[in-house]
Order: structure tokens, then sequence, then C-alpha cells
């Protein structure tokens, strides 16, 4: 196997569960990945759509001490209960593995705005027929739990965006507005890139997204339609797989297959984890995370954390887009 860079390492840990090492690195946004890196996209979510704000405390000094304390707590209880999510999934292979057969087929817009127990439950229910009835009893009763795990884990995410969003300084913010300057990279078909990219448009929508994030993959053919409509007006939709830095062709490979099947043919990017764009990816552990870049690669306005396939989510990014081509 070979070795690592530390900062990759990091960003694996935190996809491994393994959140109480990697809080332990200066974090400027929260959330959690997937069990693997090889992952594919019926891997059970393990997503953090949040973007709860917390109230600013009075004692800077020891605001800091105690946000990583209650971090590092929040998201082993987390990671906890994603265990059990993954374990129910182990427990009843067969079943399940037949269950993300069909939910590969049923991926519409009506589906993605459910939560994901009623999308496990509605999934199972349209394709009863296909079950026996130890396997729909099974799944059913497996739904049930993974309900309220669910509700713990929806809890557990809001408290930690919530808490790392109060520990964010000012100045991690401005440091890391500039991260794509002088950036060089290249596509998934290994064509080179660099911060002409950004020159060239008027804004650049950059989505971070790894390859078993349900949510990132849903949104994938609704960025799709996000670059057609904004190339229109002189920007560009950008992606960034997490699983393709440092030329991982394993995870370049099975990007590049997820986005063909999810209909998405606007550029990807992949770069050297240690760079200063792979330094601000590998501290982002909310996915799918957007942010908008000018033209001189600076990011403009807060990080957009959720699925553009949420119509709220896509009216409020188009908004943010808007208002900056307003000002060319």
């Amino acid at each position: 196997m070979k070795n690592k860079s530390s900062s990759v390492n990091s960003m694996k840990f935190k996809k491994a569960i393994a959140a109480s090492l990697a809080i332990l690195i200066l974090l400027a946004f929260t959330g959690c990945g997937t069990s693997s890196n090889s992952a594919a996209t019926e891997s059970p979510k393990q997503e953090d759509t949040s973007t709860s704000a917390a109230t600013e405390s009075p004692k800077q000094e020891d605001t800091s001490t105690t946000s990583s304390s209650s971090s590092v707590e929040s998201n082993e209880k987390l990671n906890n209960l994603y265990q059990q999510e993954n374990q129910i999934f182990a427990d009843h292979k067969n079943a399940w593995d037949k269950a993300f057969g069909f939910m590969s087929k049923n991926t519409g817009d009506d589906t993605m705005n459910e939560n994901y127990a009623d999308f496990l439950a509605n999934t199972i229910e349209s394709n009863k027929d296909s079950f026996s009835e130890e396997e729909y009893n099974t799944l059913s009763k497996d739904i049930e739990t993974i309900r309220g795990i669910e509700e713990e884990i929806t809890k557990l995410e809001k408290e930690i965006a919530a808490s790392d969003s109060s520990s964010s300084s000012s100045s991690d913010s401005a440091e890391s507005t500039g991260v794509f300057h002088g950036f060089k990279g290249k596509d998934l078909d290994g064509n080179d890139v660099d911060e002409s990219l950004f020159a060239q448009n008027k804004v650049t929508v950059v989505n971070f997204w790894f390859s078993g994030c349900k949510p990132c993959v849903e949104e994938l053919s609704k960025l799709n339609e996000l670059n057609d409509k904004i190339k229109e007006m002189g920007g560009e939709v950008v992606g960034i797989n997490t699983d393709t830095l440092d030329d991982n062709q394993d995870g370049i490979k099975e990007a590049k297959e997820i986005l063909k099947a999810q209909g998405a043919s606007y550029k990807n990017l992949t770069f050297n984890s240690d760079s200063t764009v792979g330094k601000y990816a590998g501290n982002i552990m909310a996915f799918p995370t957007t942010v908008l870049v000018d033209k001189d690669g600076n990011i403009i306005g807060e990080p957009f954390m959720g699925g553009i396939n949420d119509q709220s989510n896509y009216e409020q990014l188009m908004k943010q887009i808007q208002s900056i081509l307003d000002q060319e």
C-alpha cells in the first residue's frame, strides 16, 4: 500500500468514522463522511446538510478548547450512530443489497427531498412484491430502527454545525478565501488545469463531494443543469471529488462512472492534497459543500452546505450567484 500524506489520511479518517481524531485539526466546517472510500452510491447516508448557526461565546479565549472538546464528544456519538446504522445493513446484507439495487432506479426529484428513513421505506414499499415476506419484514423492522438513529443523527449534526460555526474565527475565514490562488491540478481526464480557469469566468461554482455521499450524488444532475444555465451568464460549475485527490486512479475511475450515470458532464478536478486548496478540502466535514469563487480565485461569502436538488437550496444559491453577476 502506498504511503499517503497526513492530510489525505485525515480526510480518510473523517470518512472512516474517526472524527475524534480529525477534529483535532482546526476545522472551518463540520459534518461527516462515509465509512469507506470505495463506497458507491448505494452506501448508507452519512452526510451533513445542516446550516445551523450558533451564537457567539463571550469568553473568546476559552471557546476554542471548550468547543473542540465538545465537538470530539459529539462526533464520537455521531460516529457510534453511523456504526449502528452500518451494522444494520451488514447484518441483513442480502436483503439490503436487493433494496439498494431498486434505489438506484428511484432517485427522482420526489424522493430526493425525503429524509433517509422515509426514502428507504418508500423504496421498499414501492417494490414490495420483489421481496419475500421474510425479507420485507426484516427490512421494515430495520427501517424503524434506522428512523430512530436518524433522528439522533440529525440532532447531533445540528449541534456540531452550531459548535464549529461559533468557534470559527474571522481570521480563519479570511485565510480561506484565497485557497484557489495559484491553483494547479488536472481534470479527471488528465488535462492540466490552473487558476486561469477561474479568471475566464465571472463566477465559478465549486462543489465538493465524494463518491459514497448519497446527497452529493443525488444533486449531480441538478448541478449539471446549473452549469448549463450559468454558462450563458459567464459562469461555470466545477466539481471536486475528494476521493480523487493525489491522482487516485481508483477514485477517479469511480467518480467518472458516477458522473456519467448521473448525466453530469461538467468539469471535475483533482490536485495534490498538500496544496492550499487540498488542505481546505481536507477540513471540510459537511458534504456536499459548495462555494462561489471570483475571477481572482477568491471564495466569496460563506460556504453553502446542502444539496441543490432541494428547490429552496437551489433558489438560495442562485440568488448568491446572481448577486455576484450583478456586480460585474
